[in-house]
Order: structure tokens, then sequence, then C-alpha cells
């Protein structure tokens, strides 16, 4: 049975008094990692999941478990939030450039004792035919594209493309969940709202048409997004990306798959 819980609101859980109690969970969320895991534990009369997500997108998908919406406070507010809801434990499932709240997390989670997993998508490794250059900051890809003007596919989401507002003479072609709204004021501009996945041939077919000539990424790793770089590969196009941010030294696993197993083995310890 799904639940929402208003922006900045608490979602109770009983307290893991008794054996029979169903163990509250905290899962970090805002990825396609995110959204499968805790479909599975909707299904696990076991575990009593919260979603909290950042609020960065206005209209986020529903999800089958009581979902949070809005900041904590910084780590001794998550901490606090963790105590009073009687938290067991918790998954950072977030974006692998969402190096705040996981450092919060960590944070909130030693202090409160509370045991912590991420969840942590290999991130993409060069392959033959690639073309890269890789930065350390979205800022420093300003710089690798050059002075000369070139067509130029941003796909690092629409908090950061203000960054290029610094090199007008690009032609930008900025594809986004929310809209960019006013956030790029450059003179050549198209924005294509547009909510992934998509395939190889969408995204071959896209670059083809809009004439780009460099990509600009992150390195977010996974699956789902990974056609973009294998579109790039395929047209011989450059791709500007960005390498991950340091993210706290916690245990980790890959997949969803891993985090359930985790979660099942603390099922089975005194609480």
């Amino acid at each position: 049975m799904s639940g929402t819980v208003g922006q900045g609101s608490r979602a109770r859980h009983p307290k893991p008094n008794a054996a029979t109690d169903p163990m509250p969970v905290l899962v970090l969320g805002g990825t396609t990692e995110a959204s499968a895991l805790v479909a599975r534990l909707a299904a696990e009369p076991e575990i009593a999941a919260t979603l909290s997500l950042a609020g960065r997108t206005t209209a986020p998908r529903p999800e089958p478990v009581a979902t949070r919406i809005g900041g904590f406070g910084g780590a001794g507010g998550l901490a606090r939030w963790l105590a009073e809801n009687g938290i067991a434990a918790v998954i950072d499932a977030t974006h692998p450039f969402a190096a705040r709240i996981s450092a919060n997390a960590a944070e909130a989670c030693r202090l409160g004792a509370v045991p912590l997993l991420a969840v942590r998508r290999p991130a993409w490794a060069r392959q033959p035919g690639d073309d890269w250059r890789e930065v350390p900051t979205v800022a420093a890809c300003v710089t690798a594209l050059g002075s000369a003007p070139r067509r130029v596919f941003l796909t690092i989401g629409r908090q950061e493309v203000s960054a290029f507002a610094s090199a007008p003479q690009h032609a930008y072609v900025v594809r986004t969940i929310e809209p960019v709204g006013d956030a790029l004021p450059v003179p050549n501009l198209v924005t294509v709202s547009a909510r992934g996945p998509f395939t190889l041939e969408d995204e071959t077919r896209f670059m083809r048409e809009a004439g780009i000539e460099v990509l600009v990424t992150k390195n977010s790793g996974g699956a789902a997004t990974y056609p973009k770089i294998e579109a790039a590969r395929r047209l011989e196009l450059p791709v500007v990306i960005v390498a991950r941010p340091a993210l706290p030294d916690v245990p980790s696993v890959p997949d969803v798959a891993g985090a359930l197993l985790w979660l099942k083995a603390r099922l089975t310890r005194p609480r």
C-alpha cells in the first residue's frame, strides 16, 4: 500500500521493539536503483520502507512506499530524523554525483550508530573507439570545449547548466527532465524535456539529426543512460565526461540484489 508524506515531514514507523515488528528502513533515492529497490521492499512484510527524495523533480514518479520529499537539515537533522522514526537501517541509493547527501548520510549514521549501505553502480570505463576528455568538475567542461564554436549536447542535469553561460559561442542542445528555464542565457539554445531510458538507436538518431559535435555528460555509470556513450562512439564524437566525486568510505554493493541480501541478513539478527 502506498503513501506520501509531505515535504520535510516525518514518516513514522513502529519502533523495532518486538521481533515481529517490521524493520523500519530509510532509502535515500532519486535513481532507478532506488525505485527498483523500494518496489521490491513494498512486497516484504518484514520491512517498512520510507523513500526519501531531495525534491529536485516537481512531479516524481509515484512509489509503492511512504515517500518523504525535502532535505533533512544536514547530517545532524538526518540523525535526529533517524532516531525519531526508529530507523534500523539506511540504504544510500542516491545518484553517484550526490556527494553531499552521501556524506551527510555517512555522518548521520555514524552519530546514531545506524547501519548504512550504499548502492553504487559501477562507473563507465573507456572502450575501444571512445574519444573521452575526462575532467574533474562541470566547470572544467567549459574549458575542455575550447574557444572554437561547436554544437554541444549537454546531459548533465538542470542544476549545473549555468556554468556554460561563460561560453556563449557554442550552440547548446540541453536535455533535462525538468525545464531549463533561464538557467542558460546563451543566444543559441535548444532545450529538450524528456525522461529516459533511451535506446542506442534513439540516441544515435537524435545526435545525428541535431548535428551534435560533442557530448558533455557525467560518468553516472549504469545501463540506463549508457546508450548516449555508445551513440557518441558510433558517430565518432568526442565526449567531455565529468569524473565521479569522492564518496564516503562505507559498505557498498553494486546493485539492488546486493542491497536486498544485506537487508535480509539484518532481519535475522537481534534488534
